[in-house]
């Protein structure tokens, strides 16, 4: 039986992938376009509350860039992501929670870079 080595470039590279995958949604969302205030809109969420989530997204993108800072951007992610989950789930909007499931399995990898 082969043993199994563990590559850290791996979570790292996963890590990363995240953070860019957070950090276009952020500018999206700070950009605020017309099908993301009709969104939060129909959601009932106050007015311009895309760019506070804009922000949140940014700044967990620029925490999960850094292996110092990487846990408190998982954090932060997870968080963001769970609450977009949940908000498509209250909307039975179940399809579209797939890839934000998906996003939070992934930050599991993402975290273990992390040096403790």
């Amino acid at each position: 039986m082969q043993n199994f080595i563990y590559d850290p470039a791996i979570p790292a590279f996963i890590a990363w992938t995240i953070a860019s995958l957070f950090a276009v949604s952020g500018l999206i969302q700070l950009a605020g376009p017309a099908f993301v205030q009709r969104a939060y809109a129909r959601w009932k969420f106050p007015p311009k509350f895309y760019r506070v989530t804009g922000a949140l997204e940014l700044l967990a993108a620029l925490f999960l860039a850094s292996p110092i800072t990487r846990i408190w951007g998982v954090a932060i992610a997870a968080i963001v992501t769970f609450m977009a989950v949940v908000t498509l789930l209250n909307h039975r909007q179940y399809a579209y929670t797939v890839p934000g499931i998906l996003l939070m399995i992934g930050l599991v990898p993402a975290s273990l870079t992390t040096p403790f």
